[in-house]
């Protein structure tokens, strides 16, 4: 429901859009920031990759061995108790330099160059040396234990895609392929402030109708794990032109998030305040917690509104916000992981629109199970602090019984580089 909208409807609500639906919308609005940067690969930890990186080397660059042993001709190896005869030493980084001929074996350490002629590694506990005499307990299978040049990638071979969120193996990636330096998208940069005259700071004295303003913190946490650049512009009192100076400074970032005072049916200032800036919508998304929702853009910057209560927005962020953040950052959200559980207790539910219950992940003598956390309100933020997932209930699915199966999403699960 855009602002014009919601006037004309006199603040009614429309239908309520499913999760999977809002979801969708935002991810076919929310377009990745075009600027790239250019980094080394010790600042390149947890960006996203802006070109296509290619091997211009085997990896491994040589063929070599996987262990400490013998290489040989595997076709020398043919039956238990052949003795062969040691002509040198195959280190890493000094290789032998000569060529492994019939009825002859070098030793060879791990990573060390197989030499012309061999073909084949026996581990060394395998055998017993005596001077220059090296007898083999077992046949051998040929090629066991070598790795042949290119066997990680080849030359030419793409290693990494645009798009990638580079984690420390992708760094060990590149280094191996010998890259310096990668082109990267710049951060998004998202402001975010909480509204209400009843918010004061954490550390001042509350009056009587006050709380402590705690949705900056959680935000703070959860902006700060994408690694997004932050911009805390603190608490915005109820005042028309409060909101207006917000909203201008806000405006200059790539992503504004708001807790409180931003919902269908808020006072007239703060619509006239968000369409001065920009077009924002208000929507109703088929969850609880976390109805309301307002979405659009704020000049240049895409804003969210998120619900006051501090589950709802909590719970609205990880399943609207942190997408279309991963996706303005240049990678491909990953969809949340779902593993279907039985519940170790009952759950009340009203069958009507989807629903998120906080659970904690249990180990049971029948294996992995979710206890749901005892009180599930949406102001109730230490029911977030003690849970490590959420329980995800379908809307049309009402009460369930103990030992029933549920779906559940793990707060610690991978949000980048998807499909």
């Amino acid at each position: 429901m855009s602002i014009k909208q919601r006037k004309a409807a006199g603040g009614h609500d429309t239908p309520a859009l499913p999760l999977e639906q809002a979801r969708a919308n935002i991810l076919d609005a929310v377009q990745p920031l075009s600027d790239i940067e250019t980094v080394n690969l010790h600042q390149a930890l947890h960006r996203v990759l802006a070109e296509p990186v290619s091997a211009a080397i085997d990896v491994p660059a040589h063929t070599n061995s996987a262990m400490d042993g013998y290489v040989l001709r595997g076709s020398d190896l043919t039956a238990p108790g052949t003795t062969l005869k040691l002509v040198g030493e195959s280190f890493a980084g000094r290789p032998f330099s000569g060529r492994v001929g019939p009825g002859e074996c070098v030793r060879i350490m791990t990573g060390a160059v197989v030499p012309d002629g061999g073909d084949t590694v026996i581990m060394q506990e395998q055998t017993e040396r005596d001077g220059d005499q090296v007898r083999f307990e077992k046949p051998a299978k040929p090629g066991a234990n070598v790795r042949p040049a290119g066997e990680d990638l080849a030359r030419g071979d793409v290693a990494l895609q645009p798009g990638r969120w580079l984690t420390a193996a992708d760094l060990g990636v590149l280094a191996s392929v010998g890259v310096p330096e990668v082109q990267v998208r710049r951060r998004p940069k998202v402001a975010f402030f909480s509204t209400g005259d009843e918010l004061k700071p954490v550390g001042q004295t509350l009056e009587p109708g006050q709380i402590h303003d705690s949705n900056r913190y959680t935000l703070f946490g959860l902006l700060s794990e994408l690694g997004v650049e932050i911009e805390d512009l603190g608490i915005v009192p109820d005042r028309r032109e409060a909101l207006d100076e917000a909203l201008a400074r806000a405006a200059r970032c790539d992503a504004v998030l708001s807790t409180g005072g931003a919902s269908v049916g808020d006072a007239d200032y703060v619509v006239e305040a968000l369409e001065k800036h920009g077009n924002v919508g208000f929507w109703q998304v088929a969850m609880k917690p976390g109805r309301p929702l307002a979405f659009g853009r704020i000049d240049q910057a895409w804003f969210f509104g998120l619900p006051g209560n501090p589950v709802s927005a909590m719970v609205t962020f990880l399943q609207l916000v942190r997408p279309a953040l991963v996706q303005l950052a240049g990678s491909r959200p990953r969809l949340p992981l779902q593993i279907t559980l039985p519940v170790t207790a009952d759950i009340r539910k009203r069958a009507g629109r989807r629903e998120f219950q906080r659970g904690r992940l249990l180990t049971t003598e029948q294996g992995l199970a979710v206890a749901p956390f005892g009180h599930q309100g949406s102001g109730v933020l230490r029911s977030m602090s003690e849970a490590d997932c959420l329980i995800n209930l379908a809307p049309d699915q009402a009460d369930v019984s103990a030992g029933q199966p549920v779906t559940v999403e793990p707060f610690a699960q991978p949000v980048w580089n998807g499909d």
